[in-house]
């Protein structure tokens, strides 16, 4: 047998090692290489964080937590039982009116609940300030870069400010036609207040962020009592329609009767001693309309005592668990960790262009 001389056995390649194998000694070496320009990208990171962590004013925030006062009974028709109905637990599914807990946040949000915010009366910490709170949205500061964004704004605003006449400052809030101004302020107020309703719990967080203390709790104690009287009101004004109704109803069944009594007195008096049959018949007609008017006033009166009760019945429970306080310390991000975070990006930000994107784009230019 002749041996195949052409045959070439096939190459045997060994497995090659999938995984990455980062050398980190000389990743080190690198950057022990750029440490000087490490050390001036952390310099400008320092000037630049501090510049900016000074620009961005404090605020603070003041949370205030609500609670229903559940009831025993729920189908008693109790105060506690609507209240419950209303901020409970079955406010989401059971409860039949269209205002219910759930709606609390759109509430918050809409603008004629902003509007009546407006002539909110606040005062500033240090007493400097005593004025309205739209007056004193035009007292809060802003950081430096935000008027960079809004110049093109600004420089169109007055250019057109020129050409159009000055608006009526005293004129009356209109929801339905708000100027550009007035628009403006709603929506920095929109973004200041919030709030939150947990379904399992049924508890209502409200949340107000401003650059004062006591401005902040103000205006979070005034959202407060304008949410429970928003609700209170929406909960009774069936109650008051039907009783206003009943009253006008009460008055005037009240009349009637008065004048069939008046009437039926006066025939008995004048016919005393006269024994005719018509006269009788007469009589008891007037005597059957007095009292079919007595009955008719007496369960006007009845409906009436019941339509005033429910008023007062109708009205929802709140039960503040966390009030308002003025706060002592700011919140947000400190300027410390603002400082430190400009910081740490620039330095990081600098590194990777040194040992990344440097060799990559000289290696770039090599090949072109």
């Amino acid at each position: 047998m002749t041996e195949n001389k052409n045959y070439q056995q096939p190459d045997v390649q060994e497995p090659e090692n999938d995984e990455l194998e980062i050398d980190w000694m000389e990743i080190l070496r690198k950057i022990i290489a750029i440490r000087k320009t490490l050390y001036k990208a952390a310099g400008v990171g320092l000037v630049l964080g501090i510049i900016i962590a000074l620009s961005i004013p404090k605020q603070y925030t003041v949370t205030v937590t609500l609670s229903p006062e559940m009831g025993g009974d729920k189908t008693g028709g109790g105060l506690a039982s609507l209240a419950s109905s209303f901020l409970g637990t079955a406010a989401s599914s059971n409860s039949p009116d269209a205002l219910n807990a759930t709606l609390a946040p759109d509430i918050v949000a809409s603008t004629p609940f902003i509007l009546e915010l407006f002539n909110t009366k606040v005062q500033t910490l240090d007493g400097e300030l005593d004025t309205t709170l739209v007056a004193y949205l035009d007292e809060q500061k802003s950081p430096w870069f935000s008027y960079i964004v809004k110049a093109p704004g600004m420089a169109i605003g007055a250019i057109k400010s020129l050409f159009s006449e000055e608006a009526d400052t005293t004129s009356v809030l209109n929801p339905f036609q708000l100027t550009e101004k007035e628009a403006s302020k709603v929506e920095s107020i929109k973004q200041a207040i919030t709030a939150d309703v947990d379904k399992k719990t049924a508890m209502t967080t409200l949340t107000v962020t401003l650059q004062d203390p006591k401005v902040t709790a103000i205006v979070a104690d005034s959202v407060v009592a304008k949410l429970q009287q928003y609700i209170i009101d929406y909960r009774i004004k069936k109650a008051k329609e039907d009783c206003a109704y009943l009253e006008q109803l009460y008055k005037e069944r009240q009349q009637e009767y008065y004048d069939a009594q008046s009437k039926y007195a006066h025939y008995f008096d004048s016919n005393r001693n006269i024994a005719l049959q018509s006269v009788r018949a007469e009589q008891e007609r007037l005597q059957n309309d007095m009292n079919l008017a007595y009955q008719v006033y007496s369960q006007v009166a009845q409906q009436l005592q019941v339509a005033r009760a429910k008023i007062q019945e109708e009205k929802p429970v709140f039960a503040v668990v966390e009030p308002a306080t003025v706060p002592l310390q700011p919140s947000g991000t400190s300027r410390k960790v603002i400082l430190v975070g400009v910081v740490f990006l620039i330095v990081c930000a600098t590194g990777i262009w040194n040992l990344l994107c440097s060799s990559y784009l000289s290696h770039i230019k090599r090949k072109i």
